[in-house]
């Protein structure tokens, strides 16, 4: 079952036309979360991120388009899939109504939430290979819209599409500025002795909420320094570690870039504070 407007319908039901907005002109923005047993992970992070780029996109916000009414959308499809004791990924969808060309002809919004049952209730580290490549075909942009989760995601499609095609398991993504921005579905971290290093959002990298978290964690643990900096291809072969960073996998470490293997020391200490900020925020 899928929520579309606040009606629960069949997956398979023709909900959308071929006039959406986000079809035609990737005129949506969404938001991806995990639900255990009705706890919403950093719900009020990723709320208030959305409703920061509907703002940018000048979307009109409904007035009922509060915290509580889109949790309770939320649990209520959660619900309707009977998943309730259950580990649920979740995405909402938010696209600009029907109608108009580049122009649309209305600022009014529909959404759309889906959910999916996940194996476990926590992030968990994986510690299969991982090898990564740079992908130069095509670079991010320096603005802000590049730190928005909008469905205009075709870059992220083609290196996806070049990863399979190569035998990677991601591709880091490079800005116009031939500094290395983020992987394909989540922000990117180095680690080099007690410094972790993350690209600032200035460089176009996702503005994403578990990137928030860890930067938090780090800069609570005594010895290490957090830095916000852009990072050079060159950096990456000299790093200690590399992980990458999302709502869903939480943590993910890179053992392999080109020649250089990375061990992921720090990155196992890290995905336990991450469940514990989690559990934290659940019942605060």
């Amino acid at each position: 079952m899928v929520n579309f407007n606040g009606e629960l319908f069949s997956a398979e039901s023709d909900i959308l036309t071929s006039a959406n907005r986000g079809l035609k002109y990737g005129d949506a923005l969404f938001e991806t979360l995990r639900c255990v047993k009705g706890d919403l992970f950093f719900w009020e992070d990723h709320y208030f991120r959305l409703m920061a780029s509907m703002r940018m996109l000048r979307m009109e916000i409904p007035m009922t388009f509060t915290l509580e009414f889109l949790e309770a959308e939320i649990k209520k499809t959660i619900s309707g899939n009977q998943w309730d004791d259950e580990a649920v990924r979740v995405r909402i969808t938010i696209f600009r109504n029907d109608g108009g060309l580049y122009a649309p002809l209305t600022n009014d919004i529909s959404y759309l939430i889906e959910v999916g049952a996940m194996v476990s209730p926590f992030y968990l580290i994986q510690d299969d290979g991982y090898e990564v490549e740079l992908f130069k075909d095509y670079y991010v942009n320096k603005d802000m819209l590049s730190t928005l989760k909008t469905t205009n995601k075709i870059l992220n499609v083609v290196a996806s599409v070049y990863a399979q095609e190569n035998g990677y398991a991601n591709c880091l993504l490079v800005n116009t500025d031939k500094n290395v921005v983020e992987a394909i579905n989540g922000n990117l971290f180095l680690i080099k002795g007690n410094t972790v290093k993350t690209p600032p959002l200035g460089d176009g990298c996702l503005n994403g909420i578990i990137r928030k978290k860890i930067m938090e964690i780090v800069e609570s643990m005594e010895g290490f320094q957090m830095l916000e900096e852009s990072v050079s291809p060159f950096e990456l072969q000299k790093a200690d570690e590399l992980f990458i960073t999302n709502s869903i996998i939480g943590i993910q470490p890179i053992s392999k870039y080109r020649k250089k293997q990375f061990v992921n020391t720090v990155s196992k200490g890290l995905v336990g504070k991450l469940n514990a900020k989690a559990r934290m925020a659940q019942t605060s």
